[in-house]
C-alpha cells in the first residue's frame, strides 16, 4: 500500500548491521533520549528488552498534516499511549502463531545473544496477553495470509475497497 508510510522510531540500541540512521530508526544516545522525553518530543516511548523505543512527535504530526496515512510500529506500552493520545488510530496486534515460532525466529535472525533472545522472549508473552485490548489481531503464521489481512483491515479503514480474494 504506497500511500502508507512507516513512521521511523527512535531507539537507544546499538545499529544492526545494515540498518541506516534516520531510514531504519532514529539511533540516540540514552541521554539524547531522556533529554527528548523530557522536552514532551515523543508521541509514544517505552523501554522493552533493556533499551528505548519511541515515535518522535514529529515523525507523526508531518505527515499527518500532509494528509498521508502513517503506519506506527510499536510494542503494547506505546499502542497503550497511542491509544490515549490519538484515539481514532487503528490498532492492530501482530502475533507470532506460538511462543516456540517466535523464539525460532528470533534464533534465525542470528542477531541477538542467548540472553537477549530469553530477555526478548520474556517480554513477547507478557505482551501477548495485552492482544485483547486490540480490536484486530493478525496472527503472522503464513506472511502472505497475514498481509492479505492487514491490507483488508487498513483499506477498510481508509474507506477503500478491498479486493475479493475467493
Amino acid at each position: 500500500m504506497p500511500q502508507l508510510e512507516l513512521s521511523v522510531s527512535a531507539t537507544t540500541r546499538r545499529p544492526r548491521p545494515g540498518e541506516t540512521q534516520g531510514v531504519d530508526y532514529h539511533f540516540l544516545s540514552e541521554e539524547e533520549f531522556a533529554r527528548l522525553v523530557g522536552e514532551g518530543a515523543f508521541v509514544e516511548w517505552a523501554e522493552y528488552s533493556g533499551r528505548r523505543y519511541g515515535t518522535l512527535r514529529t515523525e507523526l504530526e508531518d505527515r499527518v498534516k500532509a494528509g498521508r496515512p502513517v503506519v506506527l510500529e510499536i510494542e503494547v506500552q506505546g499502542a497503550r499511549q497511542v491509544r490515549e493520545t490519538v484515539p481514532d488510530a487503528v490498532q492492530i496486534f501482530i502475533a507470532p502463531p506460538s511462543p516456540e515460532t517466535l523464539r525460532l525466529r528470533l534464533v534465525g535472525r542470528g542477531t541477538d545473544s542467548p540472553e537477549e533472545i530469553e530477555r526478548r522472549l520474556a517480554v513477547a508473552l507478557d505482551e501477548l496477553a495485552a492482544r485483547e485490548e486490540f480490536p484486530y489481531v493478525v496472527v503472522n503464521d503464513r506472511l502472505e495470509e497475514a498481509v492479505e489481512r492487514l491490507v483488508a483491515i487498513v483499506r477498510g479503514h481508509l474507506g477503500e475497497s478491498v479486493p475479493s480474494t475467493a
